[in-house]
């Protein structure tokens, strides 16, 4: 029990020193955050809300001002399932991608942010 409370409280110290210290957007012209934003349609990130990978993998998201879809993997049963049956193991953070009719699962925050930086760096 004292653990769990523990864990709790770190996490929700990491949420909140991740909003008092978050970084800039990134900043581009309005048709290249449209081309970004298009892009981004296909991206979904399952997450757990303070997990320390997941916040990391958040933080650079916004860095580059791209707009992903946030899945909610611990308190969303939908979305824990989906993980799972799909994704083939509940670990987060993972990025599901979904292009050119194929849908990838990627997952560790160094590959996603990794893979983020690759295809939406300026």
């Amino acid at each position: 029990m004292i653990v769990k409370a523990l864990r709790v409280g770190l996490g929700q110290l990491i949420v909140l020193l991740d909003l008092i210290t978050r970084p800039r957007k990134q900043k581009r012209s309005p048709a290249d955050q449209a081309k970004v934003e298009q892009a981004a349609k296909g991206l979904a990130l399952y997450q757990f809300h303070a997990c320390p990978f997941c916040v990391k993998t958040r933080r650079n998201l916004h860095r580059l001002n791209v707009p992903v879809a946030l899945r909610d993997a611990k308190n969303n049963p939908q979305d824990r399932q989906t993980l799972l049956e799909q994704g083939g193991k509940i670990k987060v953070p993972c990025l599901r991608i979904e292009e050119n009719g194929q849908t990838t699962w990627m997952y560790e925050s160094k590959v996603i942010i990794d893979y983020l930086n690759k295809r939406f760096a300026a």
